[in-house]
């Protein structure tokens, strides 16, 4: 079991640092060449910039049991179908049960935009967001280690 990060926009990977270091597993955060991060525990693979060229890294590198973290539902998606967990930066699960509907309002906002319509912007990161994302990484760590 590893944890593969979409750093490109991801918030809360300190946290994410902390609990792969405490559990002593392999860290993977993937960012383009536009973004500096810069870890203590883990290793930054840094990519080209293209469109999608880190999602495609995530997803290619992904097997059966990874934890992967991506804000992205298309690679959720696509990891989903490796049998690897995959959590959004906020702690929410991505689940076979849930990420058709997401798919399917990631669709309908598009169009509505496209058509020149608005959407509502995603909400500032809080406190709450910090603990659900600790909670949700320790609770499927500890899950698949005692199997």
């Amino acid at each position: 079991m590893r944890i593969i990060v979409d750093g490109d926009a991801c918030p809360g990977i300190s946290i994410i640092e902390k609990i792969a270091k405490s559990y002593k597993l392999d860290l993977i955060v993937y960012c383009d060449i536009n973004h500096y991060i810069a870890l203590d525990y883990g290793e930054v693979k840094i990519v080209d910039s293209g469109f999608q060229s880190v999602d495609m890294y995530v997803v290619n590198t992904c097997i059966k049991n990874d934890i992967v973290i991506s804000q992205d539902y298309g690679v959720a998606a696509i990891c989903l179908g490796k049998e690897a967990f995959v959590i959004n930066p906020k702690g929410y699960n991505y689940t076979d049960k849930n990420i058709d509907r997401l798919l399917e309002e990631r669709h309908i906002s598009q169009k509505i935009r496209k058509a020149g319509g608005r959407t509502n912007n995603p909400r500032k990161r809080t406190k709450e967001d910090d603990i659900r994302l600790k909670t949700t990484l320790e609770k499927i760590i500890e899950c698949n280690l005692r199997e």
